[in-house]
């Protein structure tokens, strides 16, 4: 069971990670938001692609879904903090903070 505040200490130990508010939450940011946490800290949003979060949903309903609405069709996946473990909490923010630290490609 992961918590709060081994989400802070895991995604301010990734390399270029600042924390900012975020409207009413907490965000992870890099190059770009990748995790987003609610002032309960039971739960945190993470920046996935469609494909990882389907992966996700699929082996793990009960820590992961998608967010419900467009964000959640861009890979925006909601993580039940309580289901998972340390090392599965590290595997998915170091999975979200990949992509925050890509660059946009430009258009």
């Amino acid at each position: 069971m992961t918590t709060a505040k081994d989400v802070r200490r895991i995604a301010l130990s990734l390399a270029g990670t600042s924390e900012a508010p975020h409207f009413d939450r907490t965000a992870f940011k890099v190059v770009r938001i990748y995790a987003t946490m609610p002032p309960d800290g039971l739960s945190i949003n993470l920046k996935l692609t469609p494909d990882e979060q389907e992966l996700k949903c699929t082996v793990a309903p009960e820590a992961f879904s998608a967010v419900p609405n467009a964000w959640g069709r861009q890979g925006w996946t909601t993580v039940t903090l309580s289901a998972l473990t340390v090392a599965e909490l590290t595997n998915a923010l170091e999975m979200a903070w990949r992509h925050g630290a890509a660059k946009k490609a430009r258009r």
